[in-house]
């Protein structure tokens, strides 16, 4: 098992950031049709800074990884640094090469964070494919 697994599975089997919070500023859900998975974020803002940041729900451990990862990398971040996250930071985050199905496993917590933002709808990079 290489490294990118390893960190994967430690993501899934002890999340960052998992919960959620009792009155957040931004909150949204979104599930992935394909596997079932459901992710919510919920997210405290603070002179656009993001001070507190949950996320919850269920799926496969690619979704439930990046989720977890996608928490400890925007912890602290503007909402203008979140809005700018592509596709391709999330894979890079991941580490390892993904098929189209588990693509949109690994990009559903960002879809998730980009719509509850900005209400942007679609996957993040969907429109390269």
């Amino acid at each position: 098992m290489n490294i990118y697994q390893e960190e994967l599975l430690d993501h899934y089997e002890n999340p960052s950031n998992y919960g959620t919070l009792p009155n957040p500023d931004i909150s949204h859900e979104e599930d992935n049709p394909l596997c079932g998975d459901k992710i919510r974020m919920d997210l405290l803002v603070e002179s656009d800074i993001i001070k507190e940041v949950r996320f919850s729900g269920h799926g496969c451990t690619i979704s439930l990884a990046a989720a977890s990862m996608l928490t400890e990398k925007i912890l602290g971040k503007t909402l203008t640094e979140v809005k700018n996250l592509s596709r391709d930071d999330i894979m890079d985050m991941i580490g390892i090469p993904l098929g189209p199905v588990r693509v949109k496993c690994a990009l559903l917590a960002l879809k998730v964070l980009k719509a509850g933002a900005y209400g942007i709808k679609g996957w993040p990079g969907e429109e390269d494919s």
